[in-house]
């Protein structure tokens, strides 16, 4: 089942009232509640030279494939599963079986990431109202670029790096272990709305940049959509 790029990746169709509202936004009735692959919104090769075509392959159908996959095989298990977005989903994670949260962040989380990137040259840059927020908390876009190298950088083992606004407005950055998020419901979370996460799993970068990851994070910022994370901003 297709979906429409975000932000309606992260909304999976309800059956019965809801829909004569999907029909309007230009989605259909599935066949069964469960969750789907959202495709790339670029070609697999739109990226290069700071992520390869073959790497972007791998990573979106197999990796981001197998949590959707896997999270779709809890929902008899989990039958509230089928009654929740995938975005309430997050925030109820702690309600859930391990392998609900791993999955159900993985698939979050790559969907975020796809939308969060775009070809060189082609993702704009921080409106005013963004900037001013990230200068006010930071002191400078390169400060806050150089405190979300370091917090990727240092994620030991696999995890994510993020730029968040917390609750109390402000923006900070974050990193999570695993498939986790800031929008978890978990002790260990520092909670916000992510505005920007990197993938910092090996299968993200290794195939171009072996064990080099800070040079894959530096190269990274080329491709980041900066209209995306503006408008995750400005809602």
């Amino acid at each position: 089942m297709a979906q429409s790029p975000l932000p309606r990746w992260f909304t999976k169709p309800l059956l019965g009232a809801v829909a004569a509202v999907l029909l309007l936004l230009g989605g259909a009735l599935p066949a069964a509640a469960e969750f789907a692959l959202p495709p790339l919104p670029y070609a697999a090769e739109a990226l290069e030279p700071v992520i390869d075509a073959t790497t972007m392959t791998i990573h979106h159908d197999r990796h981001h494939g197998a949590y959707v996959a896997n999270l779709n095989a809890q929902i008899a298990a989990n039958p509230k599963l089928a009654t929740l977005s995938l975005e309430a989903l997050q925030g109820q994670i702690a309600g859930f079986p391990v392998a609900v949260r791993n999955n159900g962040g993985g698939h979050w989380n790559h969907s975020q990431f796809w939308a969060a990137m775009a070809p060189v040259g082609q993702g704009g840059a921080p409106s005013a109202e963004l900037l001013a927020a990230i200068e006010a908390n930071f002191g400078s876009l390169e400060a806050m670029q150089k405190q979300f190298n370091q917090a990727a950088a240092g994620r030991f083992g696999s995890g994510w790096a993020w730029l968040i606004e917390k609750p109390n407005g402000s923006l900070a950055i974050t990193s999570t272990a695993n498939q986790d998020n800031p929008l978890m419901n978990l002790p260990e979370i520092e909670r916000g709305t992510p505005l920007l996460g990197l993938d910092v799993w090996e299968h993200a970068y290794y195939l171009k940049y072996q064990n080099r990851r800070p040079d894959y994070i530096a190269a990274w910022w080329e491709l980041v959509n900066w209209d995306e994370v503006n408008r995750r901003f400005a809602a």
